[in-house]
């Protein structure tokens, strides 16, 4: 019997990542609006009872996409930090936030599930999941040791990317000055001298 379980977990965890692997890959071609249950149990031939059967709605396929990409987002931001290059005061913030800018550019849909629309994760909670901490504590180690309040400063940190993210997507900033203003944001919060 344990082996007839064994399998069927096994199907089930495989099920459940094919749904979640499908569902970035549509939301990537065609945006989050073209992923309904209907074209997701469509191709990954499941019917909408099974998909249902692993995840409650969209939204919730929606927040275990975003669980995966801060996931990304925090593994990233680490190998960013630790293998920094430059001045040795900030070099860890212009990596990490290089790093930052760069995933929201490259992963429009994923960032957009993270960060934009509805999800029941929460944020600066007891009850925060890991990859979200994770995520966040790389800013803070990116931080300066001397910097008063790292908390107060990652965060601000973060809005500043999320809004150069989010202003860059939409073309209101150029992309042109993308350096200079790193350079200004890093320098604000982690000058080298």
């Amino acid at each position: 019997m344990s082996v007839t379980r064994n399998r069927r977990e096994r199907e089930r965890a495989e099920r459940h990542r094919l749904i979640l692997s499908v569902a970035r890959e549509l939301a990537e071609a065609e945006g989050w609006e073209a992923v309904t249950t209907r074209r997701l149990a469509e191709r990954v031939e499941y019917s909408q009872p099974v998909l249902y059967s692993h995840f409650e709605n969209k939204d919730a396929i929606v927040a275990a996409v975003a669980l995966e990409g801060f996931a990304e987002l925090a593994e990233l931001l680490r190998r960013a930090r630790t293998g920094a290059r430059g001045p040795k005061r900030n070099r860890g913030l212009r990596a990490v936030c290089r790093a930052y800018l760069r995933f929201a550019a490259e992963r429009p849909a994923l960032y957009q599930a993270m960060f934009v629309l509805p999800t029941r994760l929460k944020f600066a909670d007891e009850d925060t999941p890991a990859p979200l901490r994770n995520g966040f504590e790389e800013f803070v180690k990116a931080l300066p040791e001397d910097t008063a309040d790292p908390e107060g400063v990652a965060e601000l940190v973060w809005a500043a990317l999320h809004g150069i993210s989010a202003l860059s997507a939409t073309g209101r900033i150029p992309r042109r000055a993308d350096r200079a203003r790193l350079d200004l944001l890093v320098e604000s919060f982690a000058p080298s001298e």
